[in-house]
């Protein structure tokens, strides 16, 4: 074999390029067997892609949204944090079906995996129809309790209402994909974000043109509808490990109190995240007004861009996770955890350089405020001194929710977003006048607390003994 350091490099290439086309295949593989890496990049290729375009997704809506004033961005920022709380719901249900379903495939029991899927969707149907009725009844008050000022609520409340009375997409959007995830069906779960996400692109720019800052929610809606229509099709139709019928929706009551064990701390643990972040917005806004939310919001959208697929990289881990316990192969789980923490580590590596040097042209890019560009830069100069953190963090917590541990996560995210986070940012942004700086600097020790207990409590092992 040659040494060649060209050759080399040119193996890797075609290498990587052979695994990409196999993954984007579509085929159903064994994750339990053969080589760990292989699998972590098989699983991780699709996932990072389905990412991307949520991150994409991101951008673009808030560069189109941009142009109808500031109103329009505080609008969108503070129906955002008001919706993390059924984001939260939505990615809870999602571990579950993601742990149960990967457990069961691994167990050789498709059939099970199915039933399991199926009484997933029961759960967050109750949920959905909640939600939809807060919304559709008081999205102006929403908007108010989130700090909005009276222009804000006025201008903006048709655009929260239609978001949350279209919470039936949010929540099978993304649980189903989290059913997909689960069955080792990445390719699936792309394909459907990639047909929501593809049809929110190309719609949001035309609904805004004719019905201002409530088309970009109607595009959104449309997009999302359509992508849960090729997820219905598929779980219904399609050849794949899960294959639904209606009889398999026959309330399951064991089953659905396991999907609730797992769920409501899974839920709970992004609830308490996302309440964290709701504080952040609403202490921005109060303390430091409209320009330096908008800069937050807009720097957190740039941070998400590339912050999506080292998550998409972490959900791989969370399926090689369970269904390796469900196949009595813990220490092949572990094993598979290490690697997937360890590409993401170069991934960020590579992303915090990126951001580093260029910050400024890419706020500017998105919205051309001086004020709003100065607050952005700095935010992600400082937020993403942890992104090495983060992505190891996020393999670490995902393997504890595709353990079906649950709740781990939430306990840190409690002790150390709660007890630590939000004090500080206060600490040091109100009382001792550093402005939005001392919450960026709260985000970041935050961040890397997180991950440093998640290490630790990882070597452990406990997670390994979990029962789902």
């Amino acid at each position: 074999m040659s040494s060649d350091p060209s050759s080399r490099t040119g193996l890797r290439i075609r290498t990587l390029f052979a695994l990409t086309k196999q993954a984007l295949a579509g085929e159903h593989l064994d994750y339990t067997t053969g080589s760990i890496r292989r699998a972590v990049l098989l699983l991780s290729i699709p996932m990072i892609l389905e990412m991307c375009m949520e991150s994409l997704f991101a951008v673009v809506d808030i560069f189109f949204v941009g142009r109808l004033g500031k109103e329009a961005v505080e609008t969108v920022a503070l129906t955002e944090s008001a919706t993390t709380v059924v984001y939260s719901v939505a990615i809870g249900l999602s571990m579950a079906a993601t742990a149960l379903v990967a457990r069961r495939v691994g167990e050789k029991e498709p059939a099970k995996a199915s039933r399991s899927a199926a009484q997933a969707i029961n759960v967050s149907l109750l949920f959905t129809l909640l939600f939809s009725l807060i919304g559709a009844f008081g999205a102006g008050g929403i908007l108010h309790l989130m700090g909005g000022t009276k222009e804000v609520v006025d201008f903006g409340s048709s655009f929260t209402r239609i978001i949350f009375s279209s919470t039936l997409f949010i929540m099978l959007l993304y649980l189903i994909n989290g059913i997909f995830r689960g069955a080792g069906s990445a390719f699936t779960a792309m394909k459907a974000l990639w047909i929501a996400n593809g049809c929110n692109i190309i719609l949001c720019p035309i609904m805004i043109h004719f019905y201002g800052l409530p088309g970009a929610a109607i595009a959104t809606t449309i997009g999302r509808g359509v992508g849960v229509c090729y997820q219905v099709f598929y779980l219904f139709g399609g050849k794949g490990v899960i294959q639904i019928r209606l009889r398999q929706f026959a309330p399951d009551w064991l089953l659905i109190g396991s999907v609730i064990k797992v769920a409501w701390t899974g839920a709970a643990q992004f609830l308490i995240g996302a309440f964290s972040w709701v504080v952040m917005t609403r202490m921005i806004a109060k303390n430091f007004g409209s320009v330096a939310v908008d800069g937050y919001v807009v720097a957190i959208r740039i941070l998400l861009f590339f912050l999506l697929p080292a998550w998409g990289m972490s959900n791989a881990a969370a399926t090689l996770v369970g269904q390796n316990l469900g196949a009595k192969r813990p220490d092949r789980a572990e094993q598979s955890v290490w690697t997937a923490a360890r590409y993401n580590t170069v991934f960020m590596i590579l992303v915090s350089l990126l951001v580093l040097v260029w910050a400024e042209p890419v706020v500017g890019f998105i919205n051309k405020d001086p004020g709003i560009i100065a607050v952005g830069v700095r935010a992600l100069h400082i937020i993403s001194m942890g992104y090495i953190f983060y992505g190891v963090g996020m393999v670490m917590t995902n393997a504890f929710n595709g353990a079906g541990d649950t709740r781990t996560p939430t306990v840190l995210n409690l002790v150390v977003y709660w007890a630590f986070q939000m004090p500080a940012a206060w600490i040091m942004a109100v009382k001792l006048n550093w402005g939005p700086t001392g919450v960026f600097i709260a985000i970041l020790s935050a961040e890397m607390l997180i991950t440093i207990a998640s290490f630790v409590i990882f070597r452990k092992g406990r997670w390994k003994k979990v029962k789902i």
